[in-house]
Formats: C-alpha cells, sequence, structure tokens
C-alpha cells in the first residue's frame, strides 16, 4: 500500500475496517475497490482525490453516525436531500467521501445490496466491474480499471448488454493508443478475457424483454448521462 501522502486508500480502508469492526455494511467502491482486489493495480494519485464508498440503505443513519464519530465532516444539507441514496462527507485529511447508498445510479442503474453478504473491504468483483462497464462515455481512466478487474459480469437487460458489450468492443483500440493502461506482466491477458467475456455476453440465450428491446436497438437511447450533483 502506497504511503504517499496523495494516497487516499490506507485512509479509506481504515474507515471500511473501522465500519466493519462496528457491523456496519460499508464497501470500497470505484478505482479503491479495483486496487484492493488487485495487488498489483498502478495507482492514479492526484491530491485531493476522493473516496468513494458504499453502503446499505437500511443502516445509512448508523453509517452517517459513525463515519462522523470518525472525524469526517457531513454536508448536512446535502444529505438530509439526498441521504436515501448517496451521502457527503469530508474525511479527517480533507478528502471528500462518496457514499452511495444500496445502488449506483450512473448511466445504468447498478443494484449492489447483495454485495453485503460477503464479507470483503470490497463490493463483489462482478458489481465493481459492472460500475465500469455501464459508463457509456467509456474514458481512458476507467478502461484501465476494467483491464484490471476482468470476472464473471451479468447481460439481464438489452441496455446493460449493449454498453457493456459496446464497451468491451472499445477496449482494444483503446489499449492500442494507450498501451500503459494494461498492468505490466498480467497473471492472464486482459484483451483476450474482453474478448471471452464478449463473447459469452452475445451468445448467452436472452428473454423475451431482452428481445423485443433489442428490435428497437439504437434507434432510442438505453443509457443515462450523470449529471454532477453539486455538493
Amino acid at each position: 500500500m502506497s504511503a504517499s501522502a496523495d494516497d487516499p486508500l490506507p485512509e479509506a480502508v481504515a474507515l471500511v475496517e473501522g465500519a466493519a469492526a462496528a457491523g456496519l455494511p460499508v464497501r470500497l467502491l470505484g478505482g479503491l475497490g479495483v486496487r484492493v482486489l488487485c495487488p498489483d493495480f498502478p495507482p492514479r494519485l492526484r491530491a485531493g482525490q476522493d473516496m468513494d464508498l458504499a453502503c446499505a440503505g437500511k443502516a445509512r443513519r448508523d453509517v452517517a453516525a459513525y463515519l462522523e464519530r470518525s472525524g469526517c465532516v457531513a454536508d448536512r444539507m446535502f444529505n438530509n436531500l439526498n441521504g436515501d441514496r448517496q451521502m457527503y462527507f469530508t474525511a479527517p485529511s480533507g478528502r471528500p467521501v462518496d457514499v452511495m447508498v444500496d445502488r449506483l445510479v450512473m448511466c445504468h442503474t447498478l443494484d449492489f445490496r447483495s454485495s453485503f453478504r460477503n464479507s470483503s473491504l470490497t463490493l463483489d468483483p462482478a458489481d465493481l466491474l459492472l460500475s465500469k462497464l455501464q459508463i457509456f462515455e467509456l474514458n481512458a481512466k476507467d478502461a484501465h480499471d476494467i483491464t484490471h478487474l476482468f470476472g464473471e459480469v451479468l447481460a439481464s437487460d438489452w441496455g446493460w448488454w449493449r454498453t457493456c458489450t459496446g464497451n468491451l468492443d472499445k477496449l482494444p483500440g483503446l489499449v492500442a493508443e494507450n498501451p500503459q493502461l494494461v498492468p505490466p506482466r498480467p497473471r492472464f491477458d486482459p484483451l483476450a478475457q474482453a474478448a471471452q467475456l464478449l463473447e459469452v455476453a452475445k451468445s448467452v440465450p436472452k428473454g423475451m424483454k431482452w428481445r423485443l428491446r433489442a428490435n428497437v436497438g439504437d434507434r432510442v437511447r438505453w443509457y443515462e448521462l450523470p449529471e454532477e450533483v453539486a455538493h
């Protein structure tokens, strides 16, 4: 674990471990979660980098109280208005802390409540992967996360399937333009894994709802472009 003053991971891990000790359902989300699952992940460090956490809605008030006891300062107005889906704090270090509640709502809605059945510091690998694959306007940062995190993934509806397979199609081009996206000496070839995952997503049997939406195809937008929420 990096000792850089700009590295938010040690502080984020300490908060999640403290929550676990208190019996509270809190997990790492985003790039920090990927780093925990992939220890060779080259961190993208920058001053003031935020920490993304996930918590269960049924415990959100207890989680908020725990974070405040841990020295985090709550944005009370924001949390009072949005606390059923997202909470915002400032950590003792001054870093922003975003806490997503039950779901991550971006281009698609990812319900991650099943991840709280595990005892990990992070959301399940599949949920972390889906949190990256669901981004319609995929950038190099998210492609970097994806290449470190291939695992199992579901394609239960056409919208999710369309965005995820579209992003898997984009990966070879992004990696060709930015070879440093792929971890050095990977245990597995991430592009080969992407191709396999793409083949599975395309060949898996689809339900009637999926097929009906597929008939409409790209003529109707299937994703949302998330807006930044002012804190």
